[in-house]
C-alpha cells in the first residue's frame, strides 16, 4: 500500500483528486490539503510515500515546496499549466497531470508511481540480521539512499505511524526511515532502553531525569510511559548515589 498525499487549493479539483485516489487499490490516502503549508505541517509529524500535488497555489506554490522537503517522496505534479512539465521532471517527479485529467490518466500515473515505488523498495531492503556489520554500526533506508549510522553516536529514537526517526549527535535533522520500533530494538546494545512506546533511548546521552521525565539537552524532554517506569528505576537505582 502507498500512503499519499493530495494537494490542490480548489476545492474541487481536490475533490476530485481525493476520488480518484480512492478507486486505485494500491493507493491509501494519509492527507488531503489546501495548501503547501498546511501539507508541510502535516509532514513535520507524519510520513507519505507519495505526494499528488498542484503547483499553481498561493503563499508557497507546490514546485517550491517540493524543493524545499530535505527528504522528499514520489511525486505526482497535477496543474493546469503545461510550461510547468519540464520544470517538474528536473525535479524528478514521477508524472505530470494536466488539468483537467480523467480517471484513465490518473491511473497511468498511479501505475508509474507504483512502479517507481516498488523499484526503489526492491533495490534497498529494510535492515536485517543478515545484512547488518559487526561492529557498531548499522545501516538505514532514507531518502532512498542507504546510509551508515554509528549506534554510539544514535541520542534517541523516536516512533512516528509506521516510520522512525533516529535522532544522531551533532546533527540538527533525524533520519527518518521506514521501520518498527521492535525490528530497531532487536539490533540495538544494551545501553539502549525502551522508555516509552515512541521512545528509545541511549542510556548513555541522558543529562538529567526529572520525575517522569528524561532530559536529553535543553530543548529536549521525553516522558517515561507508565509500562516502563520499573524497568528504568531499575537502571536508576544500581547507578544511584546517594540516600
Amino acid at each position: 500500500m502507498i500512503r499519499c498525499m493530495a494537494i490542490d487549493d480548489e476545492p474541487l479539483a481536490l475533490k476530485q483528486l481525493v476520488a480518484y485516489i480512492s478507486k486505485v487499490p494500491f493507493l491509501q490516502l494519509a492527507a488531503q490539503c489546501q495548501s503547501a503549508l498546511e501539507a508541510r505541517e502535516f509532514l513535520e509529524h507524519d510520513m507519505v510515500d507519495a505526494i499528488f500535488c498542484d503547483i499553481n497555489m498561493p503563499d508557497l506554490n507546490g514546485m517550491d515546496f517540493i524543493k524545499s522537503l530535505a527528504m522528499p517522496p514520489l511525486i505526482v505534479f497535477t496543474t493546469a499549466y503545461s510550461e510547468y512539465a519540464v520544470e517538474g521532471f528536473r525535479v524528478n517527479a514521477v508524472d505530470y497531470l494536466l488539468k483537467p485529467f480523467g480517471l484513465q490518466d490518473f491511473q497511468r500515473a498511479a501505475n508509474r508511481l507504483k512502479e517507481r515505488f516498488e523499484s526503489s523498495s526492491s533495490t534497498v531492503s529494510s535492515p536485517s540480521a543478515d545484512n547488518l556489520p559487526a561492529d557498531d554500526t548499522l545501516f538505514l533506508k532514507t531518502d532512498y539512499r542507504i546510509v551508515k549510522v554509528s549506534i554510539p553516536d544514535i541520542r534517541y529514537i523516536e516512533a512516528m505511524s509506521e516510520y522512525l526517526k533516529v535522532w544522531i549527535e551533532g546533527e540538527a535533522k533525524p533520519i527518518v526511515t521506514l521501520l518498527s520500533m521492535k525490528k530497531m530494538e532487536e539490533h540495538l546494545p544494551d545501553y539502549f532502553m525502551r522508555i516509552h512506546r515512541s521512545y528509545i533511548v541511549n542510556l548513555n546521552k541522558i543529562q538529567e531525569v526529572n520525575k517522569n521525565r528524561i532530559i536529553m539537552d535543553k530543548d529536549t524532554c521525553l516522558p517515561i510511559g507508565d509500562l516502563y517506569k520499573e524497568a528504568f528505576q531499575t537502571f536508576l537505582d544500581k547507578r544511584f548515589l546517594g540516600k
